[in-house]
């Protein structure tokens, strides 16, 4: 009984699948294919060797043997062939190649009637087109016989004639209908790795490109469209829903022209590449726009082999190098072969997260260390130098939060400015050879704590390299996407929330930069520097957070969200400044960098600023502090003297 249920639940799950007929139908159908190359080449093509009818039965008979017994022992017959790829007809080739070297054998060792070795070769080879074409038309009819199109519709016939397979199911009906910007490379792998899975939620309909020799032309049965082709109401007969781009190399104005004439007409866009946060061992996959895409730029690539060289085999310690940049420093700097990374942090979590990506990513091949502890414990950091010797300090460490440290001035002066002091007299004493210091566009004319704080670390470098023996130098650049202390996760949230978002100032214009670009140029800037200089990344055009936002609100597909002002926050201003004094910038070998040289302090200047900062952190009161700063900060100025020049 147990027996019968069984057998009936196998036939009903066949019948379901298709697998077993199909594999006994596709041997009925090389059968088939056999007889009539048989007959063209054993009956009706004489030749010199002309055949009795017992020699064709013979020559029949051994050919059969070798061909069919090659691909059954090679599971040609259980391969799915709906779904199969080129490994799929290597196999082929090669169980065929083995019958042919088979009946060679048994053809001269046993006594049948002979036939020439190119009678022999073309009987086996012709039989192997054969199958190879019907294998291929197959799965032709199986992936095209579902579009809404004569031949579809032809080929859907067909297939269920020859088959019984139905090529427009359930399933493949529910899948979304893309088109694809751009037939490259990138475009056609997308393709093929969708028609390739069945379990892919996508099946592209087209492709959509502007080269002349492409367009007009079918990859893969995909039709190729140029952008005027691709009108609304061609891309709505072909059922399209939502619109790919897989060009990375689009110009960035094409980039935006495009994102925004196809938002506009309501579809949704995803990209097809790597992700723009880069990680340890990323690959290209399908993913939504990522924020940092919004600006439209080109990513700046400013890293080089003369840094790549600088870095490798040299000892690194990477002050807060669990954060935000300090996490990308490190990525950048584990493909440079360096022989030690160490990452000094005083939160442990982060510090753990890019501990476990790197040594996933580069296993025992790359040495790290993790050491947890403030830069502002100065006893805690003298015995992380006397263990390792750095020979090269990035200082990423620092409180960052523009409003936060307005009310915590005496913590941002202390972990900031005498963090800081603290690493450049611990790289004098251990004979360091190079520290780089992470500054920002907010040191410029700064008009809160935060900015100040990051100035006055910006004095304290240039003035050690006019007196010390290690090299120096700082590099400033402007928001950073993605960071902690980013707007961009704010607004995620608010989105996320139903809104509304948040806006200080809808004048507010910022310059941006993602992650990789901001890491890269610190560690070029500090390969190149020769002593004391502050490089300034020529950032290109600064954005507008407003339009940062509305991007935003429009990427997410929610309708009805509200922007809202709320006005500037303490110590915020409305643009922010890339440099000082722009008539003293020199130029570098990359285009994109500059240096602004400004006159250095001397060190006595520089302690008598750092001593009036103790004596009024001392006293615990942030307006003290804050006043102190002021007072030793020249530039430091109230956000009304700044935005009173442009409201």
């Amino acid at each position: 009984m147990n027996s019968t249920n069984e057998t009936k639940m196998d036939m009903k799950q066949a019948k379901q699948n298709n697998t077993p007929n199909i594999r006994w139908t596709l041997v009925g159908y090389d059968l088939i294919v056999y007889a009539l190359v048989a007959v063209i080449l054993l009956v009706l093509y004489g030749g010199m060797d002309k055949l009795s009818t017992v020699g064709i039965f013979q020559q029949v008979g051994l050919s059969v043997l070798c061909i069919f017994t090659a691909r059954l022992i090679g599971k040609i017959y259980g391969q799915v062939w709906r779904y199969g790829g080129i490994q799929c007809y290597i196999r082929l080739l090669f169980t065929d190649s083995i019958a042919f070297v088979a009946y060679l054998c048994l053809e001269l060792l046993l006594p049948v009637q002979k036939i020439t070795f190119a009678r022999l070769l073309s009987l086996v080879s012709l039989n192997l087109l054969g199958a190879l074409a019907l294998r291929m038309m197959y799965r032709y009819a199986y992936k095209c016989g579902n579009q809404e199109t004569t031949r579809g519709k032809i080929l859907s016939i067909l297939l269920h004639i020859f088959s019984g397979i139905e090529a427009g199911n359930e399933k493949e009906v529910q899948k979304i209908k893309v088109a694809i910007i751009g037939a490259g490379r990138v475009g056609v792998s997308l393709a093929e790795e969708l028609l390739n899975n069945s379990e892919a939620a996508y099946v592209p309909r087209c492709f959509i490109d502007i080269n002349k020799e492409k367009v007009g032309r079918d990859i893969h049965g995909i039709p190729v469209w140029s952008e005027t082709e691709a009108t609304f109401k061609k891309l709505g007969e072909f059922e399209v829903q939502e619109i790919i781009f897989a060009i990375p190399s689009m110009d960035a104005a094409k980039k935006k022209s495009l994102y925004e004439y196809y938002k506009n007409a309501g579809y949704k866009l995803k990209v097809y590449d790597y992700p723009t946060m880069y990680v340890a061992g990323g690959k290209r996959h399908l993913r939504e726009f990522d924020i940092e895409e919004l600006l439209f730029r080109k990513p700046l690539v400013v890293s080089d082999e003369r840094t790549n060289a600088y870095y490798k085999d040299k000892v690194v310690l990477i002050t807060g190098g669990g954060g935000s940049i300090g996490s990308e420093l490190c990525r950048q700097l584990a493909k440079m072969n360096p022989k030690k990374i160490i990452i000094l942090d005083i939160y442990e979590n982060g510090a753990y997260d890019v501990q476990q990506e790197l040594k996933i990513a580069y296993g025992n091949k790359l040495d790290l260390q993790i050491e947890i502890c403030s830069i502002t414990h100065r006893k805690a950091l003298e015995r992380v130098f006397e263990k390792y010797h750095p020979q090269i300090i990035i200082n990423a460490a620092a409180h960052k939060h523009v409003p936060l440290m307005e009310h915590n001035c005496v913590e941002a002066i202390y972990n900031n400015v005498f963090g800081t002091q603290n690493l450049v007299e611990l790289c004098e004493e251990y004979d360091a050879e190079r520290f780089m210091m992470v500054s920002t566009d907010k040191a410029v004319n700064p008009t809160n704590v935060m900015g100040a704080t990051k100035r006055m670390c910006e004095m304290i470098v240039q003035s050690a390299s006019t007196h010390g023996k290690v090299k120096y130098s700082a590099t400033r650049f402007g928001n950073v996407l993605g960071s902690a202390g980013s707007v961009i996760p704010l607004f995620k949230r608010q989105i996320a929330n139903g809104g509304p978002v948040t806006v200080t100032d809808k004048r507010i214009i910022r310059y941006f930069m993602t992650i990789p670009e901001a890491s890269q140029l610190v560690l070029q800037s500090g390969a190149i520097a020769n002593n004391g200089e502050l490089f300034v990344l020529d950032m290109g055009q600064p954005v507008k957070i407003m339009d940062l936002a509305e991007n935003m609100i429009r990427l997410s597909g929610v309708q009805g969200i509200e922007i809202i002002e709320t006005g500037l926050r303490p110590g915020e201003k409305l643009y922010e400044e890339l440099l000082v004094k722009t008539e003293e910038l020199d130029k570098t070998d990359n285009s994109l960098i500059f240096i602004e040289r400004d006159t250095a302090l001397s060190k006595e200047e520089i302690y008598r600023k750092i001593d009036v900062l103790r004596n009024a952190c001392d006293t615990g009161d942030d307006l003290i502090a804050k006043e102190a700063l002021r007072s030793v900060v020249p530039t430091f100025k109230t956000p009304e003297e700044v935005n009173k020049e442009i409201a």
